[in-house]
């Protein structure tokens, strides 16, 4: 069955903008941070919210912010579909590296960490949070997928973290004034249709798989999820409906301090990001 190019592209962005509307996700007046990394999930985002900010009968501001976090060979190619679908839709880009922000690339940690993922996610969200923050964004919109909610979910069940509910949902209230909330445009949104609307649009995106990505947790359970649900349609929606359930019951609020060495918001007296620059500066030292 043929698809119509017309009529996903409706699909798509009605979902959105529907997800929008019912959750008041955008406000008029505000500024939007979107988070582009040059994936499809980013740029979508960014296509999603150029769309409703042309239809939406109110006036607000968008910006996008990128990071190159340094992966030889890997982030150029995303660095600049981010900078490429920027400049088509005339969104202002911000570009930021974990080489000027940190003092190091991604490649130069990775080895000291369980997972690359550890630090990269890690800087990844301080760098993002730290520029939407001195830019005066009221929200950061990111590329959440339903399949990456749902990943999310399963892998903080099933290590017993039920302190990180509080992070899922299509956003995010602020808890800290230092901390940028964050909404979700994709929140109900499959991958698969994700990247069916960039082929089907021949959009730019970044389509290589992160090197270090097939280590993590989250690789194993997207690989279970996706078997299931060939299996047995229908299941990813099903664990969203029921982490629906649990967010209408559960009321889990996170209370926030400020980190004592660097001032960034945090829920213990050290952030994470200087608990991994210790690991970092400990390994460069022994060099």
């Amino acid at each position: 069955m043929s698809i119509k190019k017309e009529e996903f592209n409706e699909k798509i962005f009605t979902r959105i903008n529907d997800l929008i509307n019912d959750y008041e996700l955008i406000k008029e007046g505000e500024k939007i941070a979107i988070a582009l990394s040059g994936g499809k999930d980013s740029v979508l985002t960014l296509h999603a919210l150029k769309n409703y900010q042309d239809n939406c009968g109110f006036d607000f501001e968008l910006v996008a912010i990128s990071v190159d976090e340094g992966i030889e060979g890997y982030r150029q190619h995303g660095i600049d579909a981010a900078v490429n679908n920027a400049k088509l839709l005339n969104i202002p880009l911000i570009q930021k590296s974990f080489k000027d922000d940190e003092g190091f690339a991604l490649d130069d940690i990775y080895s000291y960490f369980k997972s690359a993922c550890i630090p990269c996610g890690v800087f990844r969200r301080n760098i993002l949070n730290k520029t939407a923050y001195e830019i005066g964004a009221d929200k950061i919109a990111t590329g959440h997928n339903l399949d990456d909610e749902i990943q999310s979910f399963l892998m903080s069940f099933s290590r017993g973290d039920t302190v990180k509910f509080s992070k899922f949902g299509p956003e995010l209230d602020q808890i800290h004034e230092k901390l940028v909330p964050r909404i979700k445009p994709l929140w109900n949104t499959p991958e698969k249709e994700v990247g069916m609307w960039a082929i089907i649009n021949g959009i730019e995106i970044h389509l290589a798989e992160c090197p270090y990505s097939n280590l993590s947790l989250r690789a194993k359970i997207k690989e279970f999820l996706n078997n299931t649900e060939s299996k047995h349609p229908g299941t990813k929606e099903n664990v969203l409906e029921s982490f629906k359930q649990i967010l209408d019951v559960e009321n889990i609020r996170t209370v926030l301090n400020e980190c004592e060495r660097c001032g960034e918001p945090t829920s213990a007296k050290i952030c994470k990001a200087c608990e991994i620059k210790d690991i970092v500066n400990e390994n460069l030292n022994e060099k």
